[in-house]
This record gives structure tokens, C-alpha cells and sequence, in this order.
């Protein structure tokens, strides 16, 4: 891709300096545990997610099929007519035939895309997904050990700061149809980053470690084959409730298979430190 181009996906994106950063958590669910510190080099970030609008510009001049494509669809959630048990996510979801990034509103994050398709736009792009740490140092957005990416209050003064499910899980919504949101609809982080919390669910580019005490993709998602290869998400969606998936955070992590399309779930880009691009906003290490 030419470098203008480059510049105009990544416009603006976020500088994270060299540093050693406070992540996870030991007071949530115990796939983020134990918090720790990692270092990590300087890395740049998008402020934003892939939108439905930059999608549609990669498969033009790329001719791009995503999986979900290839697959006649992918998944969808469903409200449901009352109470349902909530050990059972199949309940909620379903296969939807003929849906695909196709159906989003351009000011939209991009979903129903695959890691793969997230990978193959990020190439495409001159950049790559960031890693777990990565994304959520950038999440934190230089604060240290706060439960959420704006502080330790889930809706300070009474503001909504994310679009996360409000209501009673999954079948009564309180701000009408549950869906994901325009980027920026909501405040940024500390680092200008928006949407790192909620609305749609976010490719990494680590993958799941296959022990007893790996992150389960759990009733965020649709049911995966238990022995499969998985990958990181981060961010919560639309979809998580304070009452049952409070996983809105920066330290929540589940782990799916990168095979995975469904409505909840997009990406953004990173770079390397190298990366050509003008700095925006740069945060201070833990």
C-alpha cells in the first residue's frame, strides 16, 4: 500500500513510549491473573478501530473474500423473549446466513472478520495487530492499576463511558436494540484512543496459552471446539452486562478460535516504533 494511504488509515494514532507497565488484575476473573509487569519497546497504535468505510476501501483495491464470506455467514446475536439460562450462550447466538462485514455502517468498526482478515488488512496497511500487552498498556491510557481505562468508577457522575450492555442480560436492553456504536461515540482514553473498551471486541496477535489456567471463551462468544488453536480478544463489546460478562476492562481477556466471525468482533492496527508516522499523543511508562 502507498504510504499516503498509510497515513490516512492511521490518522490520527497514538505513540506509546519504551517502559515497564502494570497489566492484569487480581481482583476480576482469574483467566487475568496474576497482575504483573511487562516491558515492552516503543509502539504505535490506531485511535481508533478499523471501520466498516476503511474495510470496504481494502477489499476494493484488494478484491479481498473474508472468511465469513467464503463461509455463506456468520454469527449473530439474537435477543431473546425473556430469562434464559445464562450457562448456555446458544441461546442468544446464532448462524446467519449471507452475514458479513457487508452489513455495517461505515463510521462503524469493521466486523464478522476472522484474524485473517484482520492480518491480511493489516498487510495490506503497512502495519500489524498489536500484541496482548500492547493493547492493553494502550488501553490503560497511562493510568496504573485502574479497573477501567477512565478510573476505578464504572459510570462516573452517572456517565455512560462505553458502549456496553445496559439492562438485564440477554433479553432486555435498556437503551432499545443492542449494537455496536459510531467510533467515537463515546470519550477517549487518556492516550486520545477510542472505543478500547466496549462496543466491539478486538483481534490480538497473541494466542491463548493451551493450560488448565487459559483465559476461556466463555459466554462471550459462540461455543468453539474445546482443542483448537486460540486467540487473544480484548475490550468487552456491546454485549457485556455488569450482571453477567463484566469484561469492559483492560485487563479482561477470553480467548477464541482465529477462525471466529461474529458481530461483536473488529480490530485496529499497531506498528513497530520505525513506522513513518507522526506522533499524536505519547504516555509515560508504570
Amino acid at each position: 500500500m502507498r504510504k499516503g494511504a498509510l497515513r490516512e488509515l492511521w490518522r490520527p494514532n497514538v505513540a506509546i513510549p519504551a517502559g515497564t507497565w502494570a497489566i492484569g488484575s487480581d481482583r476480576h476473573y482469574p483467566e487475568e491473573r496474576p497482575a504483573r509487569t511487562v516491558t515492552l519497546p516503543r509502539f504505535r497504535i490506531a485511535a481508533h478501530p478499523v471501520s466498516c468505510a476503511d474495510f470496504a476501501d481494502f477489499v476494493a483495491a484488494t478484491g479481498h473474500v473474508t472468511a465469513a464470506e467464503g463461509a455463506g455467514g456468520s454469527t449473530v446475536f439474537a435477543m431473546t423473549d425473556g430469562p434464559v439460562d445464562l450457562h448456555d450462550p446458544g441461546q442468544w447466538w446464532r448462524f446467519a446466513e449471507g452475514a458479513s462485514w457487508r452489513d455495517g455502517r461505515g463510521d462503524h468498526p469493521v466486523t464478522h472478520v476472522a484474524h485473517a482478515d484482520a492480518l491480511a488488512f493489516a498487510a495490506w496497511a503497512g502495519a500489524r495487530l498489536p500484541s496482548e500487552a500492547e493493547w492493553e498498556v494502550a488501553a490503560r491510557g497511562g493510568l496504573i492499576d485502574a479497573d477501567y481505562a477512565w478510573g476505578d468508577a464504572l459510570m462516573p457522575g452517572g456517565a455512560l463511558m462505553a458502549n456496553f450492555w445496559e439492562g438485564s442480560f440477554p433479553w432486555w436492553h435498556a437503551r432499545g436494540a443492542p449494537g455496536s456504536s459510531a467510533i467515537g461515540a463515546y470519550p477517549a482514553n487518556g492516550y486520545g484512543l477510542c472505543d478500547m473498551i466496549g462496543n466491539v471486541w478486538e483481534w490480538t496477535s497473541t494466542a491463548a496459552p493451551l493450560s488448565p489456567g487459559a483465559p476461556a471463551q466463555r459466554e462471550c462468544c459462540a461455543p468453539a471446539t474445546p482443542d483448537e488453536a486460540m486467540l487473544i480478544l480484548k475490550g468487552g463489546s456491546f454485549l457485556c452486562a455488569a450482571e453477567y460478562c463484566q469484561r469492559y476492562r483492560p485487563a479482561a481477556r477470553i480467548a477464541v478460535s482465529p477462525a471466529m466471525t461474529s458481530a461483536h468482533i473488529g480490530f485496529r492496527l499497531a506498528a513497530d516504533a520505525d513506522n513513518d508516522m507522526p506522533d499524536v499523543i505519547s504516555g509515560g511508562g508504570a
